[in-house]
């Protein structure tokens, strides 16, 4: 779909930090991510978050980890970093609506999604999100 190339052209360029060395320790973190090494990839992270503070991606990257390592607090904070440098990162703002809705306040998920969902209309899985949660919000059984 067109939409899906829209969106990898947008993350690739998030992921341009500007620096061949940054950008190796974000490669470095994801692939830690997938290969399910997550201290490893939130030392590789980290690293870059301390060197590169103004490069969003890596903000994020680290909050995706956290999140995986089931650190709500510390990827919260993480995505506010995301949201303060690039306050259109859907992804970003979907990871909140995730952990918000995981950690029980569903009126707040239910606004992160709604807000990811405004800047990225055609992801199927934020939209179900938002239906999902105004369905429950609504007490209409699923």
């Amino acid at each position: 779909a067109y939409w899906e190339r829209t969106e990898s052209d947008i993350q690739r360029e998030w992921s341009k930090s500007g620096s061949a060395a940054m950008d190796m320790l974000l490669k470095r973190g994801e692939r830690a991510m997938e290969e399910g090494d997550l201290d490893a990839a939130i030392a590789h992270l980290t690293a870059l978050t301390d060197r590169a503070p103004d490069f969003a991606e890596g903000w994020n990257a680290r909050a995706t980890a956290y999140f995986l390592a089931g650190l709500y607090g510390p990827s919260v904070e993480d995505i506010g970093r995301v949201l303060a440098l690039e306050p259109r990162h859907f992804g970003a703002l979907a990871g909140l609506g995730m952990i918000l809705r995981e950690t029980g306040d569903k009126e707040a998920a239910l606004a992160a999604f709604r807000a990811a969902r405004s800047i990225h209309p055609h992801r199927p899985d934020i939209d179900q999100a938002v239906q999902g949660l105004e369905r429950e919000l609504e007490g209409i059984a699923l």
